[in-house]
């Protein structure tokens, strides 16, 4: 592969993963750094470096470069009972350039975006934004609460490719200052808005997966933009 062409990832990319479930420690990594990074940190660097080129035209405010959309291999352990240092899994993030990558944090969110995962024997992509903190979630309710209907019609037309939204970590009862009669009472219980599909090993293997994965984010654009929309961020018409 070179520095500037996604060829698909390697069959080595997925044994690397399965191994690294079963010896997640700092000395088998280590041994085994330079198949990391040839195998999966330099093919996805390359990859969002293409996706950014097809989003240039799909969604100019939405950037991806590799020192910034790429997750960490090493977990942060800090605050969790599992101290296996290192994610079992590689992702990027897509995100909006006047916010950052703030996916899932206490700082100032990096707003909606989109999103690759891939692990040994699975693989996915979405577009929205996920767990939010509690300002940003309060925007987007009020957003929803001040007219709902943009974003279920936005719903409605991706439910075929997409699904629903996904009701991870959904509220079982209303957000406080939200009556349970609410005509949007559904909307309002999610805590994230992400739609996604799973991805199948031929794509991971092929040298189109940019454009698989540019065709199902182009479908995800109107969902971003809403949600950006309800946090002040700005719709770009270029670069």
């Amino acid at each position: 592969m070179t520095a500037t062409e996604f060829t698909g990832f390697r069959p080595a990319a997925f044994v690397f993963l399965r191994s690294l479930r079963r010896h997640n420690d700092r000395e088998w990594f280590e041994r085994n750094r330079d198949t990391y990074e040839t195998e999966l940190r330099r093919p996805l660097s390359v990859l969002a470096e293409e996706i950014d080129v097809r989003l240039a035209g799909l969604a100019p405010e939405i950037v991806g470069d590799p020192k910034r959309s790429l997750f960490r291999i090493h977990r942060d352990v800090r605050f969790s009972a599992d101290k296996s240092p290192y994610k079992t899994h590689v992702a990027c993030w897509f995100h909006h350039v006047d916010a950052g990558r703030g996916v899932g944090t206490q700082t100032p969110h990096g707003g909606a975006g989109f999103y690759f995962h891939m692990e040994a024997d699975r693989a996915s992509l979405g577009g929205g934004i996920w767990m939010p903190p509690r300002p940003t979630l309060q925007r987007i309710r009020q957003a929803i609460d001040d007219d709902a209907r943009a974003l279920e019609v936005i719903l409605a037309g991706a439910r075929r490719r997409f699904g629903g939204l996904a009701e991870e970590h959904m509220l079982t009862r209303m957000p406080r200052g939200y009556a349970e009669s609410h005509p949007a009472a559904t909307l309002l219980r999610h805590q994230s808005y992400t739609l996604g599909r799973e991805l199948v090993s031929r794509d991971l293997l092929s040298a189109r997966l940019p454009d698989v994965l540019a065709r199902d984010f182009a479908r995800l654009v109107p969902l971003v933009r809403w949600i950006n929309g309800a946090l002040g961020l700005r719709t770009l018409a270029r670069r």
